[in-house]
């Protein structure tokens, strides 16, 4: 029998480079429960991306528009360019019983954190050591050497950050790091408060008897 569940929030953040973006689509890819949060962004598309998959691009007007009517659940400026998560498409979600996965920084989750507190489970993904995060963020090939330096530097003060999250992991090795996320958002689906009808499943076993 399928207990009737109310949905999470999944937010997984990382400095640029350590692995939550490419874990997050992982993790979609193998579970059909959970569902993806598309930002709103301002900053230009990149050469593989796709507009209304991987972000929705639109111009700063645009985002101070969602902004002022209140339709974002967070946003945040990051490296120059403003970064906001739709609130509508979230909330239905979780009503209908699905998970959202995010790939947000550290501003982004504290804002959901005063929120909504109770639907969030929130992963700071660490780097091995920072030579990795430099190689990783020179071999992705998405920024020139003057953005990867900024990225660098901004590293340690995104990492700084890690004891906000329940759950810390180092991503060594990426089937491993996917596999700890994936047991991380088992547990948390059975936790009793978010297994809604469980009182009224209960009360039917306990008739049964």
């Amino acid at each position: 029998m399928n207990i009737k569940r109310r949905g999470l929030m999944l937010i997984l953040s990382s400095p640029s480079g350590a692995g939550k973006t490419s874990i997050a689509h992982a993790l979609l890819k193998q579970d059909s429960h959970l569902k993806n949060s598309i930002s709103v962004t301002t900053r230009s598309k990149r050469p593989l991306e796709t507009h209304g998959k991987d972000y929705f691009f639109i111009t700063e007007d645009q985002f101070k528009e969602m902004l002022d009517n209140d339709e974002l659940l967070e946003h945040a400026e990051v490296f120059g360019h403003f970064y906001g998560t739709p609130k509508k498409f979230v909330f239905e979600q979780l009503e209908m019983g699905f998970d959202v996965v995010f790939d947000i920084d550290w501003q982004g989750t504290q804002q959901i954190a005063q929120l909504a507190p109770n639907d969030l489970v929130t992963v700071f993904i660490l780097p091995p050591d920072l030579p990795t995060l430099y190689e990783r963020l020179k071999s992705r090939a998405q920024d020139n050497d003057e953005i990867i330096s900024i990225r660098m530097n901004e590293a340690a003060s995104e990492i700084s950050h890690w004891p906000e999250y329940h759950y810390v992991i180092v991503n060594q090795a990426f089937e491993k790091s996917l596999a700890q996320i994936a047991a991380i958002l088992t547990a948390e689906r059975t936790r009793r408060k978010r297994q809604i009808g469980l009182a009224e499943f209960v009360n039917q076993l306990r008739q049964c008897g």
